[in-house]
């Protein structure tokens, strides 16, 4: 699939070379560096092509990937490996940067040689690569050592080795949501999703299996749960879409709704989902913007928080759009800091905590130098981050189970600790 993977530094030299392939040369290498590098900022796409030949390149601090291939090549997959590589290459030595690559090229070379055959990805599993890769080298296995890397290699469950042990059985879950929003000045909302991942750090000794329960409209459907439609619709969810980790049992999933799984041990990613309905929207912003004939402008924006007073909002950054021409900035808020940054031109609001259902709001009075450019200026939209403790997609745990039958403990020995936090991605409210 892939003909040759190289790694440069930021002045095109070749920190790490690789070619699987005879049809990719010696001159693939220079043309990257020429046509891609050394182009600074006119090269946008992540895929080049030359002379027939694509480069697929992702750019970590000052260090570039290229993955190179004459064939056509599935592009997502590509780039799905080379951010597998550089996520394997950070657990290994830390930061992916031109020093780090040097100390590391045999561990570096090691690691391709593991999860490369001829260009094909194989296991990009940093907790199997960690079994038989070590930053120390290869010490001499015994026999059953060798057995059991091959039974993890090879095996049906790859990514968990067995003799796991542990005094305390813990399993953490952590509810991830991003929360996106664009919103009217009028308060309409104009679109809104929330991308969620689980993820999951696994304590448990033997091999357990374990299920994994949440408010799924459908789940709830298939089990006959809640009488109404309307007590369905405020206890259930609807995912318009969800990807797995591979160890859940997909069969299970599609005929039980199910999330039944072998977890690995430490942390991992047990599944990502996304909706779009029923959004529980933690912050609102109303603005108000008033110009005062053509040199000076007043702003006035009041955020609310919609979620219950029992829970604290933390992390509160309101940025707000200035124009070009701005000389000072007046600013009056009634909680938190706010600072006007010419560098960025923006006012930007800060609040360490917030509870639910408060209203506070920030006044603002703009002097604008005298612009000869009849152009309106074109109000870009307030940004809002935060950070609250709930799911705002409306996701609950219903239940997180443990079975282990080799070992003598249960699902009730097992300590379980779960939490929720909602945080912002493109939050935003035209002006």
């Amino acid at each position: 699939m892939i003909g040759g993977l190289f790694i440069y530094n930021h002045k095109g030299e070749v920190l790490i070379s690789r070619v699987f392939r005879d049809d990719i040369g010696r001159h693939a290498v220079d043309a990257f560096r020429v046509n891609v590098i050394h182009a600074r900022q006119q090269v946008r796409s992540p895929v080049t092509n030359l002379a027939r030949t694509s480069f697929f390149h992702i750019k970590r601090g000052n260090i570039w990937l290229a993955a190179v291939t004459r064939q056509n090549v599935n592009a997502s997959m590509v780039f799905e490996f080379l951010m597998k590589l550089c996520e394997v290459m950070s657990s290994y030595f830390g930061k992916i940067n031109e020093d780090n690559v040097k100390n590391n090229f045999v561990l570096i070379y090691e690691l391709l040689d593991e999860i490369l055959d001829y260009g094909y990805p194989q296991n990009t599993d940093t907790g199997i690569l960690k079994t038989f890769i070590t930053q120390t080298g290869i010490k001499s296995q015994t026999r059953e050592e060798q057995a059991q890397i091959t039974n993890q290699v090879t095996g049906q469950i790859g990514w968990r080795r067995e003799g796991i042990k542990y005094r305390r059985n813990e399993l953490f879950l952590d509810v991830l949501e991003n929360v996106n929003l664009l919103m009217s000045p009028q308060g309409q909302v104009l679109s809104a999703h929330v991308a969620g991942k689980v993820i999951m750090k696994s304590y448990l000794s033997g091999m357990p299996e374990c299920k994994f329960g949440m408010n799924d409209k459908l789940t709830l459907d298939k089990q006959g749960k809640g009488d109404s439609d309307s007590s369905k619709s405020k206890s259930s969810i609807a995912i318009d879409d969800c990807t797995f980790h591979q160890c859940v049992k997909l069969s299970k999933f599609e005929s039980e709704r199910s999330i039944s799984f072998i977890p690995p041990d430490g942390e991992f990613e047990l599944m990502k989902y996304r909706t779009t309905k029923d959004i529980s929207l933690p912050f609102r912003c109303i603005p108000l913007v008033r110009e005062v004939g053509r040199t000076k402008m007043e702003v006035k924006v009041v955020l609310k928080s919609n979620f219950k007073p029992s829970i604290l909002g933390q992390k509160i950054e309101v940025r707000i759009p200035t124009p070009m021409n701005t000389s000072g900035v007046q600013v009056l808020c009634m909680k938190g800091k706010a600072k006007y940054k010419s560098s960025e031109n923006a006012i930007v609001w800060k609040i360490k905590r917030m509870s639910g259902m408060k209203e506070v709001q920030i006044t603002a009075e703009i002097e604008l130098l005298p612009s000869g450019e009849k152009k309106k200026w074109a109000r870009p939209p307030i940004s809002l981050n935060f950070e609250v403790p709930f799911a705002a997609s409306g996701l609950k745990v219903r239940y997180l189970k443990v079975f282990e039958s080799k070992l003598n403990y249960s699902d009730h020995d097992v300590i379980k600790w779960v939490r929720y936090i909602s945080r912002s991605g493109l939050y935003e409210t035209r002006s």
